[in-house]
């Protein structure tokens, strides 16, 4: 019998032909490395639908920075919308204009998103003094203004639900 467990195929994720360096909203999580509760800590009374407060750590302080600072720096991105979990964060951005890359056809790898998170990552890394982030990220198209409303519903409710979510680890 072999030992070693066999990991899981990734499904691929990305929309197939889309410019994910095109004009819309995005709705991106980015988690931390081995679900390590670095980032924030949730605090409230344990009741039903009561609003949770998160209280940012010192790389969950950093990373709020620079996801301030980097809609400064992209001309063509604007954060709308974040909340930064103790082991992950939700972020919603609109590519204002085409941020096509010079490959063709557009990928993943070379979109304003790609760069925008590699950017991001890399920053709160270097300040941290560590790489704390998983290498992928999760990213979704935003396709109308339900499914928006439902995203921004989720950023907020998010830490009311901190210990339902599925990226809840137990130290």
């Amino acid at each position: 019998m072999d030992n070693e467990k066999e990991l899981p195929q990734r499904k691929p994720t990305r929309l197939r032909d889309f410019d994910y360096s095109s004009t819309g909203a995005y709705f991106i999580t980015i988690c931390t490395e081995n679900r390590r509760q670095i980032l924030s800590q949730i605090v409230g009374v344990d009741v039903p639908d009561d609003p949770k407060n998160v209280v940012l750590l010192p790389c969950g302080k950093i990373a709020d920075k620079y996801i301030n600072q980097l809609s400064e720096f992209y001309d063509n991105i604007k954060v709308d919308r974040y909340v930064i979990m103790p082991n992950h964060i939700h972020i919603i951005v609109f590519v204002l204009e085409n941020g096509a890359s010079r490959t063709s056809p557009p990928t993943r790898q070379h979109s304003v998103i790609s760069r925008f998170v590699s950017t991001f990552k890399r920053f709160v890394n270097k300040e941290c003094g560590k790489n704390i982030w998983q290498r992928y990220f999760n990213d979704h198209i935003i396709r109308n203004r339900d499914d928006y409303e439902e995203h921004i519903r989720y950023i907020h409710e998010n830490p009311m639900r901190w210990y339902y979510d599925e990226l809840y680890a137990e130290e």
